[in-house]
């Protein structure tokens, strides 16, 4: 009888320790973020575009078709299997930054783009410039004053996926590049 009590408490015990490692921040898009801070960080599902952005002309990756996220901008996204919700010509960025919100700085996210960045106009910002993001698909983001790490043009796609760690689909994911997909 006593083996089973202990039994029962082990197993409420492991529920109990993995609800509580399990974060509401399924979509990040980050790298070198300390991941104390990541868990303050709740990635937007909403499908709201910034303004200006284009339509890509001519995408490897068709709305409604599917890839293979190819990077790991969080854990359980490389290798899972994207359905490509939009498709945009643009530049994207990775940037640092220190949330709005507090805590440590976010270095060398991934992805910001150029309709993201507060009067960007039509010239790509170079590496090392200063600039302040309007991107809220992060908490924190909008509004922070931001580095440019790297800039890239390319294609960059919103995505819908299912982590490969398990866990809640994730919706309109932003940003993927046309680099990090690989077809299905």
């Amino acid at each position: 009888m006593k083996k089973i009590v202990i039994l029962g408490a082990t197993v409420i015990l492991a529920f109990a320790l993995s609800a509580c490692g399990k974060s509401s921040d399924q979509g990040q898009n980050h790298q070198g973020m300390n991941m104390n801070h990541g868990m303050d960080m709740e990635h937007s599902s909403s499908d709201k575009l910034p303004a200006g952005l284009k339509d890509a002309t001519n995408p490897k990756f068709k709305v409604g078709s599917q890839a293979v996220i190819q990077d790991d901008h969080m854990p359980g996204m490389k290798g899972a299997v994207a359905t490509i919700v939009g498709a945009y010509d643009t530049t994207v960025y990775t940037v640092s930054y220190v949330p709005t919100t507090g805590g440590e700085k976010v270095t060398n996210h991934k992805w910001v783009v150029q309709e993201e960045i507060m009067n960007a106009g039509d010239q790509p910002f170079a590496k090392g410039d200063e600039v302040t993001l309007m991107a809220d698909h992060m908490k924190g983001m909008n509004g922070a004053k931001a580095t440019i790490d790297s800039a890239e043009q390319t294609t960059v796609y919103v995505v819908d996926y299912t982590p490969t760690t398990g866990g809640a689909p994730v919706k309109n994911h932003k940003w993927v590049t046309e680099s990090e997909l690989s077809v299905k």
